[in-house]
């Protein structure tokens, strides 16, 4: 038990203790040319707590503690932060004209307790990027080329000037808007720092800069993404938001993954025109179209989409959702994350730390009358059968699954433990894709391939089925990329998919009930006349819409045995 000297003396004790933090305060004004302040004598308007988020305030060891307009007072502890440098620029950014003190930690916990006072009032919107016309470089607009796009960029890092590093973001962001780029990736190594951007699935190089500059950009997106800055050693995932006057919101993922120099840098664009593709627009050839469009009038049943990340399946399967869509059907969805938000369509998107899986969701959904549920993705036993006893009780599911090809299914679906007797009267199609670059229709040219690849051609054009009419390529020539301003340079611009596609039929049903192997199933989806994704491509190689060699690229050049 506490005596009450003993009180007395801790209570002197804290007391010197606290004297000493304002007193080091003082100290470190006059070092930095700070004018000191105690924030219990000065008060804190929570209304200014607003402009900095708790989270970033304790990070950065300030506070925004008065507002009066444009004018800010701001309390900092720390003038070596750069976590704090940073937010101070971007409160210069913003027009605020900033006052800074120099308080003691002991101020600034005084100050960080009023957070909960501010919780009731409105919050100042973050992880937002507007950009803004005024502010870009022209040249911005007229951007073509990875080339010019480094023109614009490298005298921005030039300089390691705070305040240029937040237009450097900016800059990168709309430059890969206009240029379609799907992710930016930043990459630290021994001396510098590695950009570079995904167009139409392929990555290049657009320039280097110094790691003094990549640790200021670091800041910046991990602050617009509302990730912690303290943590390095762990990944971590964020979000922010584009704003574009007079244009739809963009949403942006980033990842941070730590590395031997330091954190990699993955920000994944969402722009929602990318994927605004009708079924009409996505490529397949017309039995193939004709056959899906059959499928989905269908009242129920599972049609699955397969292939790797980044094959096109999440466009696909909003395209079915397009094509379905009308007010008599009540259309619900548990996705991982959700990346495009479709305004016809309940979306519930995973959350494992509370608990609502693939599973236990697609439980939750189908208790809310859905005529149609779109699962993101099957990934487990549990999911794979919740989802087809959907299927067999009278919906209409789509969902994705990881395999190479559209055989592939029905063997992954074992793999995870699926009983035969329910895989084959639940799905009624299955279906791989795989995205290749169109070619630029302004610079594409004509030439005649090799010996070796034509009969490379007739090799696995051999079983073509009917009703495709098999080129002749010994008299047919084929298309390639060349470059040109419309295209950057590249010889490519924008994606289309190629496909193959089966039913469940009644042969292949009797197979699936034998634990069928791979080459089985597309031993008969042949005979039911399947087109292979390699003869899919072929075929539009020879129509100038892709290059063979970027199918090729894509499938590998072996041919099915």
């Amino acid at each position: 038990m506490t005596r009450p000297d003993d009180e007395t003396v801790e209570e002197h004790l804290r007391s010197l203790h606290l004297q000493e933090e304002e007193d080091l305060a003082q100290i470190l004004s006059k070092k930095y040319n700070l004018p000191y302040l105690k924030l219990a004598v000065a008060g804190v308007d929570t209304s200014a707590l607003l402009l900095v988020s708790e989270m970033e305030a304790r990070e950065a060891e300030l506070v925004v503690f008065q507002i009066a307009g444009k004018k800010i007072k701001v309390a900092i502890h720390n003038p070596n932060s750069q976590t704090a440098e940073h937010i101070l620029e971007e409160l210069k950014r913003k027009h605020y004209q900033l006052e800074v003190f120099m308080v003691s930690e002991h101020s600034l916990e005084h100050a960080w307790e009023k957070y909960k006072e501010a919780e009731s009032t409105q919050p100042l919107p973050t992880g937002i990027v507007s950009l803004d016309d005024t502010i870009l470089p022209k040249e911005v607009k007229t951007l073509q080329t990875i080339q010019q796009f480094r023109n614009i960029l490298e005298p921005l890092t030039a300089t390691e000037e705070e305040r240029r590093m937040s237009l450097m973001l900016e800059v990168l962001l709309e430059a890969a808007l206009i240029l379609e780029v799907s992710d930016i990736h930043i990459k630290p190594e021994e001396e510098n720092t590695r950009l570079r951007v995904r167009i139409d699935g392929v990555l290049h190089d657009v320039l280097f800069f110094s790691t003094r500059i990549y640790n200021l950009v670091l800041s910046r997106i991990k602050l617009l993404s509302g990730i912690k800055l303290n943590i390095k050693k762990e990944s971590q995932d964020g979000r922010f938001t584009i704003n574009r006057k007079g244009k739809e919101q963009i949403e942006v993922r980033t990842s941070t993954l730590p590395g031997a120099h330091g954190e990699s840098i993955v920000i994944r664009i969402l722009d929602p025109k990318l994927i605004a593709l009708s079924l009409e627009e996505l490529g397949m050839q017309r039995p193939v179209l004709e056959l899906i469009q059959a499928e989905l009038n269908k009242p129920n049943g599972m049609i699955l989409t397969t292939g790797p990340t980044g094959a096109g399946k999440t466009t696909t399967l909003y395209a079915f959702v397009k094509h379905i869509n009308s007010p008599e059907i009540n259309i619900v969805s548990i996705e991982d994350p959700i990346e495009y938000h479709l305004k016809e369509v309940n979306q519930t998107q995973v959350d494992e730390e509370r608990g609502y899986t693939f599973s236990n969701g697609l439980r939750s959904i189908v208790r809310q009358d859905p005529d149609v549920i779109l699962v993101g993705e099957i990934r487990d036993l549990e999911t794979a059968e919740i989802a087809m006893h959907a299927a067999l009780t009278g919906h209409l599911v789509f969902s994705t699954l990881h395999t190479n090809n559209a055989p592939g299914t029905i063997p992954r679906l074992l793999d995870l433990g699926v009983r035969p007797n329910i895989i084959a009267p639940a799905i009624n199609l299955a279906l791989a894709q795989r995205l290749v670059r169109r070619l630029c229709g302004i610079c594409r040219e004509i030439y005649m391939p090799e010996p070796a690849v034509l009969q490379y051609i007739q090799d696995v054009l051999e079983d073509l089925p009917q009703p495709y009419t098999k080129p002749d390529a010994t008299k047919q020539t084929l298309w390639r990329a060349r470059g040109c301003n419309a295209c950057g340079g590249i010889g490519y611009k924008g994606r289309i998919s190629i496909f193959e596609v089966f039913m469940i039929d009644d042969e292949i049903e009797h197979l699936i009930l034998q634990t069928p192997s791979e080459s089985d199933i597309r031993d008969a989806a042949k005979r039911q006349g399947m087109l292979t994704m390699q003869q899919d491509g072929i075929i539009k190689s020879f129509a100038g819409i892709t290059a063979l060699d970027e199918v090729m690229r894509v499938t590998g050049e072996a041919k099915e045995e």
